[in-house]
């Protein structure tokens, strides 16, 4: 089974290109400072890749 990462929004989507603001839509995302917690799979880790100067990424210690 795969861990959990949080993402975090930490900059804007504005000068984004579309694929990239759905890219973050898509990972759950819409506010600057907004965080979601994702399943670390291939696909999420992908998405993640394609914005990762929008997002900063942790790993989410299991509780």
């Amino acid at each position: 089974m795969a861990g959990k990462i949080r993402i975090r929004l930490v900059r804007s989507t504005i000068g984004a290109l579309p694929k990239q603001r759905a890219t973050v839509r898509s990972l759950g995302l819409r506010k600057i400072g907004s965080v979601t917690e994702q399943e670390a799979t291939p696909a999420i880790l992908g998405m993640v890749r394609v914005v990762a100067h929008m997002v900063s990424v942790e790993d989410v210690p299991n509780a």
